[in-house]
């Protein structure tokens, strides 16, 4: 990192925690019933200060996965556009239904031969409003190692771009279709790529992406990997707490609860989906998963299985790791992911395989 970049991120690291004092101060005093303008002044503050603290951290992290990549890759960060927003505040407002503005990291290898093309993997970031951080710095090394060219799309809802882009959310929805969307602008943009060598991954959240792309648009992909998957949200909703619920009712999210409209969760659900699979899928969990439950990706697989589909699966018995298993650093992490290299490296040839 040079020493501009080491001192910016310095400040951050400085202003961040500046935040985390200021926001412990804006406490109110222990017994105090502040007025309901003061209490909602305050809640304000704090929330404002979340999103300042959450936007800071995002760009040192963003500075350490740069660093740590480049010696590998060729990285920029791009933006282009996806669909509307499905909620938009003011329908009739200037600009409202204008197309979202997305960003993206793109990651081409260094070591490359020069008029051959390159298989793509779309990796998903996961989390509710996660973002591309940089513990997947080792499984973006082991790509390139491979060959292929990696997009990485912060499709709405991703996390340290402030609270209106972060309220964006369309879980299941929309961020389906920002992924694509960075995918064909991958495609648009680099002559060196192969249109016909495209696979796509996520764990968690972007898991459960993953497979809602593989499944709206089977022939744009050659093959899929979902690890520990978000797959079924009428089930989620019923072993998860009430602040978790009250995520997804809330107005610029879906809006009801699985109880006011049960059949729009399971149109969001791909255990819900699995009768349109037509793409090589392989699909990695554990069964002490104490995010996504082990129950929700049996669900799916049994819903693959009843529709004929062809694929293939592992459940691991109490990895070590749990949700993180093989996005971590143990041997057995190395091992399922080595798994996943290989099953994606009989669709997409990359020039230098796992083996």
């Amino acid at each position: 990192m040079n020493s501009r970049a080491f001192v910016g991120v310095c400040g951050l690291i400085l202003c961040i925690a500046a935040l985390a004092e200021v926001s412990a101060w804006a406490q109110p005093p222990t017994g105090a019933a502040p007025a309901d303008t003061d209490r909602q002044r305050l809640h304000d503050l704090q929330e404002s200060l979340r999103f300042a603290e959450d936007s800071l951290a995002r760009r040192v992290d963003e500075q350490m996965l740069i660093h740590r990549l480049e010696d590998v890759a060729e990285v920029d960060k791009v933006r282009y556009t996806g669909p509307p927003p499905r909620v938009i505040k003011n329908p009739t407002g200037q600009g409202a239904g204008n197309a979202l503005i997305l960003s993206a990291f793109t990651f081409l290898p260094r070591k490359r031969s020069e008029g051959t093309k390159l298989p793509l993997i779309v990796l998903v970031h996961g989390g509710v409003h996660g973002r591309l951080d940089s513990t997947y710095v080792h499984t973006i090394r082991e790509l390139l190692a491979q060959g292929y060219a990696v997009l990485a799309p912060e499709y709405r809802g991703s996390s340290g771009q402030g609270r209106d882009f972060w309220q964006l959310i369309d879980y299941g929805g929309l961020e389906t279709e920002d992924v694509f969307a960075g995918k064909q602008w991958m495609l648009e943009n680099h002559d060196n790529i192969d249109p016909q060598r495209v696979g796509i991954i996520g764990w968690s959240h972007g898991g459960m992406i993953t497979l809602m792309n593989l499944f709206a648009h089977p022939h744009d992909y050659k093959a899929g990997y979902a690890g520990v998957p978000v797959s079924d949200l009428v089930a989620r909703m019923g072993y998860k707490g009430q602040d978790y619920r009250d995520l997804y009712s809330a107005p610029y999210h879906i809006g009801k609860t699985a109880e006011d409209n049960v059949n729009e969760y399971r149109r969001r659900s791909p255990a819900w989906n699995a009768e349109k699979l037509q793409t090589p899928l392989l699909i990695h969990t554990t069964t002490n998963d104490e995010d996504v439950n082990v129950l929700e990706v049996e669900h799916l697989i049994q819903a693959l299985k009843a529709a004929d589909k062809k694929f293939e699966h592992k459940i691991y018995k109490d990895a070590p790791g749990g949700h993180e298993f093989n996005r971590i650093d143990t041997k057995l992490a190395k091992e399922s992911r080595a798994e996943m290299h290989r099953f994606l490296a009989k669709y997409l040839a990359p020039p230098n395989p796992v083996r």
